[in-house]
């Protein structure tokens, strides 16, 4: 026997919601219900525990995902599984075919080095500072930068304040003395040693990265390589990711080729070399190389925020091992896992049409103002009147409210957050801010680092 679902919808909704039903065709049979109420958005739970009175047999009900209050004591309330639905009424499809793929983002398999490059010139209390912002933006492993022919009188003291708040800890220079200053101090891994410089490993406990003599020496790592599995020690090896139009491509090929002949030994990638020092969003640029990770099994990155345009490389960089993993899991594409890495633009940013908008809009018996976008540029109209653009400038004369500053302060913000929107190929909802994923500090762009499902707000735009 089919599922039975129970859909609940406003007055608005209503025939929008049965026509996408019935051109889903879908496997489970349903009941649409209208509630009462104009906004689909504008239910709560405590309304639908009072105005509900018969379920109509369901099996499951759906709410517009706006729908505010405790859905959990709403399900107890009827017996029954009762979810919240998709952000839009046009995603509905989307939703159910989606439904059976639920991502765990809780997981991750490569570790992330957040270098503090200019340890030895900062106090301890701001290495501290920095390491808990880096933590908590998903850093595994707090590295410690060293500075060329730069004294760093406080580096022990530094470590240890460190492994005092419970961090894990890397040092990263090009010197011997400071490489052997922290391995006796307590850090956990040693950023790099080469094939001469391999007998600082016999001093410290720490885990060496170990990179090749110069760039392209293989031979030299492969040896390198040979020593430490002999001394049955544990290693890290980096063959060292170059920047564009300085051997990148051929340190792609490096990584596979170490991959090739050694298949079994823990590999580091810096990909700081790239979102570092290239002026392009790094979103896509830590995607790209967390899958390259992906499929080369590199369980370690060194990632930096030095540039400004690079100050959410972390977060980014942890989104994409998490999405990376999941999709690798699951033998799929990494599509449809999480929208955290869509800062600037979105898969269906323009849900209806500008012929479905106009529909809606002579449904429309008030004066409150709506805002919508389609292909075609900004939408707004209430009873008086539909209004379109793609500068909203020339939506204000139309408006007519001069002699009212705060209708018009509240009409400005939202116009120019749907121009934004239209411009960039961004999802529009009125009295929402715009999404941008991990670009951006709000609290609404923060990843869930658990089960990720398509839910969203509203099944109904207001």
């Amino acid at each position: 026997m089919s599922e039975h679902i129970l859909f609940l919808t406003g007055k608005l909704a209503e025939k929008q919601l049965h026509a996408i039903l019935e051109k889903m065709q879908p496997e489970f049979t349903y009941t649409v219900h209208q509630l009462g109420l104009k906004v689909a958005a504008l239910m709560t739970t405590d309304m639908i525990a009072r105005r509900l009175h018969d379920t109509f047999g369901a099996d499951r009900m759906i709410l517009p995902g706006r729908c505010r209050g405790d859905v959990d004591a709403l399900s107890k309330t009827f017996n029954m599984p009762i979810v919240r639905g998709p952000e839009e009424l046009k995603d509905l499809p989307q939703y159910f075919g989606r439904k059976a793929h639920a991502y765990d983002l809780s997981s991750y398999r490569v570790k992330i080095f957040a270098e503090i490059t200019d340890a030895p010139n900062i106090s301890i209390d701001e290495v501290l500072k920095r390491a808990e912002y880096y933590r908590s933006n998903g850093a595994d492993v707090i590295d410690i930068g060293c500075l060329p022919s730069t004294p760093f009188p406080h580096l022990e003291d530094t470590i240890q304040a460190l492994k005092q708040q419970g961090f894990r800890v890397s040092i990263d220079s090009l010197d011997e003395q400071d490489l052997l200053r922290g391995g006796k101090a307590g850090v956990d891994y040693l950023l790099s040693l080469h094939e001469s410089s391999l007998w600082i490993a016999d001093e410290v406990a720490a885990t060496p990265i170990i990179i090749p003599e110069k760039h392209e020496d293989l031979a030299s790592l492969d040896r390198a390589i040979g020593v430490m599995q002999a001394k049955n020690r544990a290693f890290i090896v980096d063959p060292i990711l170059d920047p564009l139009h300085f051997g990148f491509t051929q340190s792609i090929v490096r990584y596979h080729e170490v991959r090739k002949n050694h298949p079994d030994v823990e590999m580091m990638m810096g990909v700081g070399n790239i979102t570092e020092l290239t002026h392009a969003d790094t979103t896509g640029i830590n995607a790209l190389l967390l899958g390259i990770c992906s499929e080369l099994d590199i369980n370690h990155i060194l990632a930096t925020e030095v540039s400004r345009h690079a100050c959410r490389a972390i977060r980014e960089a942890d989104l994409s091992r998490r999405i990376m993993l999941a999709a690798k899991q699951h033998n799929t594409l990494p599509k449809h896992i999480h929208p955290g890495l869509m800062a600037l633009h979105e898969i269906a940013p323009f849900p209806y049409t500008l012929a479905e908008i106009k529909e809606l809009a002579e449904q429309i018996k008030d004066p409150s103002f709506r805002i919508q976008t389609s292909a075609e540029g900004l939408h707004i109209f209430n009873r008086d009147g539909f209004h379109s653009a793609t500068d909203p400038f020339d939506l204000y004369p139309k408006l007519h409210v001069g002699q009212d500053g705060g209708h018009a302060f509240y009409l400005g913000v939202e116009l120019a957050r749907a121009e934004i929107a239209w411009q960039l190929g961004k999802r529009f909802t009125q009295d929402q801010a715009l999404a941008w994923g991990c670009a951006s500090d709000q609290a609404e762009a923060r990843v869930d680092l658990h089960t990720f499902k398509p839910a969203g707000t509203t099944l109904q735009k207001s």
